[in-house]
């Protein structure tokens, strides 16, 4: 008797509240999201927020769709009569044309809604070239961090001959 195989693909689906979470690494959302309800009157919806973390993340409205499954046109027409409408009135410029999706993060940054990143709220290291021989043990990715543990039999850190501790 033959045994049969079957493959199964399996798509896991982030949740709206999940997609495009990157930008609150540059933007200050939550402030964003009430000052933007202040001036829609009401709280902004999931897709209303969902499209503008896309638009912050610097991708068209045409990715967004893409990235979302959705129609283009109906992502475009969406954010025409939505978030450039709240964005526009937000930030004094209720009367001017939005010529491209892009002045929606440039209108904001000038408005002050885009974190600052200072180099005192990072921490730097720099490395100069290593050779490591060995082999790589695990790769472990958790939020920002990638980890790669590695069972080393030789590092080489300033590539000097290990006999006579002279560089190469």
């Amino acid at each position: 008797m033959l045994g049969l195989h079957q493959c199964f693909s399996i798509e896991i689906m982030a949740s709206s509240d999940e997609k495009f979470v990157e930008a609150a690494n540059e933007w200050d959302l939550e402030t964003l999201y009430n000052d933007l309800a202040s001036e829609k009157c009401k709280r902004l919806t999931p897709t209303e927020k969902l499209h503008l973390r896309g638009l912050l993340l610097g991708y068209s409205p045409a990715e967004i769709a893409d990235k979302l499954n959705k129609q283009v046109r109906s992502v475009e027409t969406d954010v025409c009569a939505t978030i450039y409408r709240y964005v526009k009135g937000l930030v004094g410029k209720s009367h001017e044309k939005m010529d491209n999706w892009r002045s929606v993060n440039e209108w904001l940054e000038e408005a002050g809604y885009k974190t600052e990143t200072t180099n005192n709220n990072r921490e730097t290291v720099n490395f100069e070239s290593v050779d490591i021989i060995g082999r790589i043990a695990s790769i472990k990715f958790c939020k920002k961090r990638i980890t790669i543990e590695i069972d080393t039999i030789e590092v080489d850190l300033l590539g000097k001959d290990k006999s006579s501790n002279e560089p190469l």
